[in-house]
């Protein structure tokens, strides 16, 4: 008897919280009927009222409407249904998670509300024609560089690219690199890596996606990261993550229509001049790379870069060298 007692509490209190919520209730009459047709279960109206109290007393979210008819629900689940919406679009447009683990994380994703919110969530998932990374080994390549840059350690790992058949080979002649890894940042539905590479004898980016197998931990102290350095600061100023170069103030002509477009790669802060009702300068920090001067091109002659010299220079040899190769 004590344990019939016991299954019939776990199960009434399973079915409350995989298919309740406040706009889904159900009924002292509904749960019996539940409890006898899918479980086998037959219990009185009086203990499924006493069952139901217990439950709220000792604290896990099961609630109830006073009405001649009571509606009982749960009401402790931890997401919204929009906060699981947001997630669940995340983790599907993740370029870094490959198609397998974004369903894996998904179908997880779903358990933490109710059937009901869990049917409206598939029926909204959209993902066309995104392209998903290949690489199986995302989650034990973040948990290795994450214990690394816990314990102040280096790391070694094969690096990949592409080949002109679309197959993957290790970069580098073969050889792993040794980095110091100082932060991992997600940019542009990558995940990257940021720190100090001994080969290069500089600091570089690392795509994880591109990463072979799991890095090794080395019993080696890492590299310590300039003075100064902190990720939220580099974040502000890269392109899509493939500049290696440091931050240099830059000053840019821009049109009144760009300013939504610094905004957006800037943020507020940087520091703006009026020169006429149609134009102002911008000074921004920013690393300079082909990413940067891509972005500065696709808007014609709605920004102009003034300053410094080295990156108009810059800017002005690599606009040469493409006309020169389409001539």
């Amino acid at each position: 008897m004590e344990n019939s007692t016991k299954i019939r509490i776990l199960y009434l209190y399973q079915h409350l919280v995989q298919h309740t919520d406040a706009e889904h209730t159900l009924s002292t009459v509904e749960l019996m009927k539940i409890l006898k047709e899918d479980y086998s279960v037959k219990v009185s109206r009086n203990t499924i009222s006493d069952d139901l109290a217990m439950l709220h007393d000792c604290g896990l979210h099961i609630e109830h409407y006073e009405s001649t008819q009571n509606k009982y629900y749960y009401d402790g689940h931890i997401y919204e249904l929009p906060e699981l919406k947001v997630l669940v679009d995340a983790i599907s447009s993740s370029k870094f998670i490959t198609q397998r683990k974004s369903d894996e994380l998904i179908a997880k994703l779903l358990t933490l509300t109710n059937s009901q919110n869990a049917a409206k969530l598939r029926r909204h998932i959209y993902v066309a024609g995104r392209a998903k990374s290949d690489n199986e080994n995302g989650y034990y390549i973040v948990d290795a560089i994450n214990d690394a840059i816990d314990t102040k350690r280096k790391i070694s790992f094969h690096y990949t690219d592409f080949d002109v058949a679309k197959q993957r080979y290790i970069a580098n002649d073969g050889k792993p690199y040794t980095v110091s890894p100082y932060t991992l940042i997600w940019d542009g539905d990558y995940y990257y890596m940021r720190g100090f590479c001994d080969e290069r004898q500089e600091m570089r980016n690392f795509r994880l996606d591109r990463i072979a197998e799991q890095p090794k931990v080395l019993n080696q102290i890492a590299v310590m990261p300039p003075e100064g350095y902190t990720p939220a600061d580099y974040s502000k100023h890269v392109f899509r993550m493939y500049d290696t170069d440091e931050p240099v103030q830059v000053q840019l002509l821009c049109h009144v229509s760009v300013m939504k477009y610094l905004i957006d790669n800037f943020g507020k802060e940087f520091e703006t001049k009026v020169v006429d009702e149609d134009h102002f300068i911008a000074r921004v920090s920013v690393c300079t790379s082909t990413t940067f001067y891509r972005w500065i091109f696709g808007f014609c002659d709605k920004i102009r870069i003034l300053a410094p010299e080295t990156v108009v220079t810059a800017y002005r040899r690599m606009l040469e060298s493409a006309i020169d190769k389409h001539e």
